[in-house]
């Protein structure tokens, strides 16, 4: 499982990378048209905005560790172990209860896009947007799991109990 796990990690990756590259690739497009051509190129700006968009999403929802992203840690680090479980289930907590109920008006306004067209391109929009979905979705499922470890009292990544117990492991009150 855990061989499986690390290929899709590296297949997210992989299409991360592959997105940042077309999209380095239409940016030296546009460059070279508007600079040695001397022509304006609307699709390449709308081409570059919309794999950014995908590249933000997509690296958050399959690339990123929950290690790698930004905390504002420093209350949560002032307190006890015991009180940063209990906060760590809280704001777990809060965070699946606000992506579901979020979800379904997401994606009747992402279902909503299928009808309007990018200006340039003339994709349907929905197809841009529908990254989010995938990102609420991995979000959902990454915040109830860790839900799930911490009531299971289950190591997390970095090998400390992440369990809802008010007993600290090291005074042991």
């Amino acid at each position: 499982m855990d061989r499986i796990l690390k290929g899709l990690r590296h297949a997210a990756d992989a299409v991360a990378a592959g997105m940042l590259a077309a999209m380095f690739a239409i940016f030296l497009v546009q460059i070279a048209a508007r600079y040695v051509f001397s022509l304006s190129l609307g699709w390449t700006v709308e081409l570059s905005l919309s794999l950014w968009l995908w590249i933000v999403f997509w690296g958050s929802a399959f690339c990123l560790r929950p290690a790698d992203h930004i905390r504002f840690d420093v209350l949560y680090l002032s307190v006890p172990r015991p009180v940063q479980r209990v906060f760590s289930v809280i704001c777990a907590v809060a965070i699946v209860i606000a992506f579901v109920a979020a979800y379904l008006p997401t994606w009747d306004y992402v279902d909503f896009y299928k009808i309007k067209r990018s200006s340039t391109l003339r994709i349907p929009l929905n197809y841009v947007f529908i990254i989010y979905m995938a990102f609420m979705t991995m979000i959902i499922l990454r915040y109830a799991r860790m839900v799930v470890d911490f009531l299971r009292g289950k190591p997390d990544l970095e090998g400390k109990i992440t369990s809802y117990d008010l007993i600290d492991t090291e005074t042991g009150r």
